[in-house]
């Protein structure tokens, strides 16, 4: 493994932009929740 060379641009990337994905998926239904959430309490406070 230490003999091999390193090429720019040829590591695999696929796990790494799955993560990616998923954080991104966990923060905007996380931000929805949350507006929708202020909205709620804003219409029930009188």
């Amino acid at each position: 493994m230490a003999d091999a060379k390193h090429e720019h641009g040829k590591m695999d990337t696929g796990v790494q932009e799955k993560t990616f994905d998923g954080f991104m998926s966990i923060v905007s239904k996380s931000a929805i929740v949350c507006i929708l959430v202020l909205v709620f309490m804003a219409l029930t406070n009188s």
